[in-house]
């Protein structure tokens, strides 16, 4: 029978632990416990007694009491973790009444908040079906699946405001819930013919391709609806003797989304940068990270066990290559190095022409699709839809074209693995998110493009977009919905077709093609790029974030189906820590990109007169000085006196003092952190150090 002693082993080694300088700093910061209790500790001997010495219940020092650590967060045994409970609770009784309580009553709230928050871990949305993607692919995989519930969360958060602050007051007042009502003001010193706006309605008997036509593009019965901006025409909403500014809670609630995204983004990209700068080490703690801690032990699946050690051999493979390439560079002569500047110049040329021819060709489609939408008969549906859809179908090929020649013309270009796969992934970033940006551009000239006189009077093409927001609206719409008919469509007759293909034919070429990889990079730009539409169209269309919000839903099942079924895990991984902080990058560079032409369709492009809650300004933005006008004369004065140069100059001159201190205060953190790792060294070579 097996006896276990009462003094296990593992006491001593938590004795010497207890010697360490960082516990004895521990213990000096903690300074409650005054200068003799801290000599008794440091004189206490290893093992139990040093425990007892520690602990050992007394009269509380004066200065305050000692914090109650909780027992599992000493590196002790189990034995002696029993013991110090023991010890803990004894020593309750010398504290006083109120003393006794506070500690009662704050070890009550941390359980029942640990309590709390391990429910509500049971309630977040997807946690089986993440855990288990995890364990049968690794935490790479995991990572796309996380930042997808991320954008399902956002997007709802952004639909719950736009809806909370714009399109329910509208409803209310519209139909006189809870004794409310609305007012429309005339706009004045405008041109009649500016103010005219006949929605394209369906009216009498209605096909029903019709119906479907104005489903997918937006048009007919929904562009009447709260979907799009024309909806909301109301200028005041009255609640009882409440009066409810529409034109500032529509403009304000624009800021709020923007700022909550950008806000939520960089607080889940503090985390990702802080592994990002664990992971930035030489190549020497790259090789140790890689041969002692690289191994990822969620895997469970043997086919995804089998994959991770091809990719710890691919990243092995990877740093040899990058040091024979630092080499090879090293060892360059002038005329080597003129060749290779020289190939990559000419290499650059060639993307930014397919950029340009992309640009162009969007631009193109763009116009065409303006100027004919409305020449197309109804009764020819599928005429009308491809023209409507134009734009989305060659934005969507520029998507797919674009990064096939940049991953064909990256080999030539002589770079190091790592920075060939971030240079694709930049250009791949740009060509999707520019693209937005080239037909937003074709879509506000042809709006702005202006003629006549009476054309000029309005500040816009009164003619053919006598409610332009709601055209935009419509625009970003129809991308939405092409790019998960897209997403869906490859996945129910390209993947699932490859499958049974690879599973049932045994001919060479098929099985040498094999099945789909599961690319994370490519599988994220794709729903950033929706993401970006979301956070542009919102503007134009309020009720967007919804439909985005079931897309994702939808798509993240989508995604699962294809993962398990239909593909399989990238031979090239990125690791979980990168990718996160990557993702989020990449998320930030497109709210960033979705400010410019929301600043300038609300700062700039003058609003429709005949439609939307800012029918009565010039341009959205005057709904503020408005606003500010009708405040008390102090008040104004001092809002006044913030956006004034008077204010913005020292607030900015503070700002760049605070954050030069921040940058000095980081570089001497690098500089203690190349300290440390200097001494690591002396312990490796000198064991006395």
């Amino acid at each position: 029978e097996l006896v276990v002693p009462e003094e296990p082993r593992g006491a001593a080694p938590a004795g010497f632990l207890q010697e360490l300088p960082s516990y004895q700093s521990a213990l000096r910061r903690r300074g409650a416990a005054g200068g003799a209790g801290t000599q008794e500790r440091r004189a206490a001997p290893r093992g139990s007694t040093g425990l007892r010495a520690a602990e050992a219940p007394g009269p509380e020092p004066e200065g305050g009491e000692l914090p109650a650590r909780p027992a599992r967060e000493y590196p002790l045994t189990i034995a002696e973790k029993r013991r110090l409970r023991d010890y803990q609770q004894a020593d309750i009784k010398y504290l006083s009444g109120w003393k006794q309580w506070k500690r009662t009553s704050s070890k009550s709230l941390k359980k029942v908040l640990n309590e709390v928050k391990e429910l509500s871990s049971y309630l977040e949305l997807w946690r089986h079906d993440i855990h288990s993607i995890e364990g049968k692919f690794g935490t790479g995989i995991q990572s796309y699946f996380s930042f997808l519930r991320f954008l399902v969360l956002l997007n709802f958060i952004i639909f719950i405001v736009m809806f909370s602050f714009v399109t329910l007051p509208s409803i209310i007042s519209k139909y006189g819930i809870f004794n409310s009502s609305f007012a429309k003001i005339p706009p004045k010193n405008i041109e009649p013919h500016c103010t005219v706006y006949k929605p394209n309605g369906n009216k009498g008997l209605v096909y029903f391709y019709t119906y479907l036509k104005d489903l997918l593009s937006g048009t007919g019965f929904l562009e009447v609806t709260s979907l799009f901006y024309g909806y909301y025409t109301i200028d005041a909403a009255w609640f009882s003797i409440l009066r409810y500014n529409l034109p500032l809670a529509y403009l304000l609630a624009t800021f709020a989304y923007l700022a909550l995204s950008l806000l939520w983004i960089i607080i889940r990209s503090v985390e990702g940068f802080k592994q990002n700068l664990v992971h930035d080490e030489d190549q020497f703690q790259s090789y140790c990270n890689k041969v002692f801690a690289g191994w990822d032990f969620c895997i469970t699946d043997p086919n995804a066990a089998q994959l991770k050690h091809r990719s710890l051999q691919y990243e092995l493979q990877t740093d040899l290559e990058e040091e024979r390439l630092k080499r090879k560079i090293a060892d360059r002569t002038m005329k080597e190095k003129l060749r290779i500047y020289s190939l990559r110049i000419f290499i650059n040329i060639i993307v930014i022409a397919v950029l340009s021819g992309c640009f162009y060709s969007i631009y193109r489609a763009t116009v065409f699709s303006q100027e004919n939408s409305s020449y197309v008969g109804n009764t020819n549906f599928q005429a009308n839809l491809l023209v409507q859809y134009l734009p989305s179908i060659v934005i969507t090929l520029a998507n797919f074209i674009a990064p096939q020649i940049f991953s064909f013309l990256i080999g030539f270009e002589d770079y190091s693995p790592a920075f060939e796969i971030r240079l694709t992934l930049m250009r791949c970033v740009f060509v999707r998110l520019a693209n937005i940006g080239v037909l937003l551009f074709s879509l506000w000239s042809h709006i702005s493009y202006c003629v006549t006189n009476e054309c000029k009077a309005c500040g816009y093409n009164y003619e053919l977009y006598p409610c332009w927001e709601s055209e935009v609206g419509q625009e970003m719409y129809k991308l939405m919905i092409f790019d998960f008919i897209i997403i869906l469509g490859v996945t129910l007759f390209v993947d699932f077709p490859r499958k049974l293909l690879v599973t049932h034919c045994s001919c060479k070429p098929i099985q040498w093609c094999g099945l789909q990889e599961f690319g994370i990079s490519d599988n994220v730009l794709e729903i950033i790029y929706g993401q970006t539409i979301c956070w542009i169209g919102t503007f134009f269309s309020p009720l967007l974030p919804a439909i985005a919000t079931v897309k994702y839903f939808i798509i993240f099942y989508i995604k699962k189906i294809s993962l398990i079924h239909t593909r399989k895990p990238a031979a090239r991984p990125i690791r979980a820590s990168s990718s996160n902080f990557f993702f989020l990058v990449v998320l930030l560079i497109g709210l960033v990109l979705a400010f410019i032409p929301l600043g300038i369709s609300i700062a700039h492009i003058p609003s429709s007169k005949a439609c939307g809650p800012f029918r009565s300004f010039n341009t959205s933005w005057a709904v503020v000085p408005d606003t500010i006008n009708g405040l008390p004369t102090g008040l104004q004065q001092v809002l006044y006196g913030i956006a004034s140069e008077a204010f913005a100059v020292p607030f900015f001159m503070v700002i760049c003092l605070v954050m030069f201190y921040f940058i000095a205060l980081a570089g001497a953190h690098k500089r203690v952190v190349e300290q440390l790792r200097e001494q690591l060294v002396l312990v490796r070579f000198d064991p006395l150090f």
